[in-house]
């Protein structure tokens, strides 16, 4: 790759992220206290396995190491976790991966956690706020900062337990469309 298509890339990048690190409180050379990571886990890395159960796409990615977020990951889940009705791409928030990462890592370093949905235009929330009770109009899905999933093989009354004892926001437990729902909001239930 050259030069400047190198910058460029990186530009586009650290431009996408900026926001969702900025709103989780996170800088991009790494995690602020009680943020993210600690200091003693800064040189791990991190990574989650995702497959879109809407487009069949997957990805295995490691989206921080050497205690930073990688911008060409963050793209690439930005990407996997667009609105697949629209074909809209939007920052999601690194504390959510952080989140998941935690979540997935108790049941197994190679969980794979299946996206039912990640970000939403203002479009497709509105039409499926419309077909149901269930959608909020003003969902944090909105703004990159709430995923709708679940993990194969493991019991979606555990995912939940696993994702109320991270006290990381939000989760909502759907067990008749068999998926849990995390967001980076205020810590609550239902």
């Amino acid at each position: 790759m050259n030069k400047r298509r190198f910058f460029l890339k990186n530009v586009l990048a650290t431009s996408l992220a900026l926001p969702a690190l900025a709103h989780a409180g996170l800088s991009g050379s790494g995690p602020t206290a009680g943020s993210g990571p600690t200091a003693e886990s800064a040189a791990a890395e991190r990574s989650l396995r995702f497959y879109n159960t809407h487009t069949g796409e997957t990805l295995r990615s490691v989206f921080w190491a050497e205690g930073q977020f990688l911008p060409d990951a963050l793209l690439d889940i930005n990407k996997l976790l667009r609105d697949h009705r629209s074909n809209t791409i939007a920052a999601i928030d690194p504390q959510l991966l952080l989140l998941l990462d935690k979540v997935s890592s108790q049941f197994g370093n190679n969980s794979i956690v299946h996206v039912i949905s990640g970000y939403r235009s203002p479009q497709t929330n509105q039409k499926l706020a419309e077909r149901s009770d269930g959608v909020a109009k003003h969902s944090l899905h909105l703004e990159g900062r709430a995923i709708d999933m679940r993990i194969p093989g493991r019991d979606l009354a555990n995912v939940r337990r696993a994702a109320l004892a991270m006290q990381g926001g939000g989760v909502g437990y759907y067990p008749n469309s068999q998926f849990v729902h995390m967001d980076t909001g205020r810590v609550r239930s239902w």
